[in-house]
């Protein structure tokens, strides 16, 4: 299973960017996807998750009501819109695929990695 993130750049406090989050396949144990961010000198955090079957999505506080996260089963593709983005939004955002029963917010339980993209909001 290999995923592509994709989407990030250079944008401006207010703006929007939509990132990408494509899987070459679906493991046959695969149940959600999220969606993490690691910032310069601080630890990865979870940002938003969704399950495949789109009943159940997860934000974290800091992005619950700017962020929105969905997927398209048919393309093996989950989004995440970003709206009214704010400095402190910069770091590397980067997917993840997990099984059922595991946590969101604990990224050692997620199974598959993308490399990351880059999003960088600046004042």
């Amino acid at each position: 299973v290999q995923l592509q993130a994709s989407g990030g750049g250079l944008v401006q406090a207010g703006d929007s960017l939509r990132l990408s989050c494509a899987l070459s396949e679906r493991a046959f144990s695969s149940y959600a996807l999220g969606w993490f961010r690691q910032a310069p000198g601080k630890e990865r955090e979870f940002v938003a998750g969704i399950v495949w079957s789109g009943e159940n999505t997860e934000y974290a506080d800091s992005v619950k009501g700017r962020f929105t996260i969905s997927r398209d089963g048919t393309k093996n593709t989950v989004y995440l819109q970003m709206n009214s983005l704010k400095v402190e939004d910069t770091a590397v955002y980067s997917c993840a695929d997990r099984m059922y029963g595991r946590s969101w917010y604990d990224y050692t339980e997620y199974s598959y990695w993308g490399q990351g993209t880059l999003v960088t909001v600046s004042s």
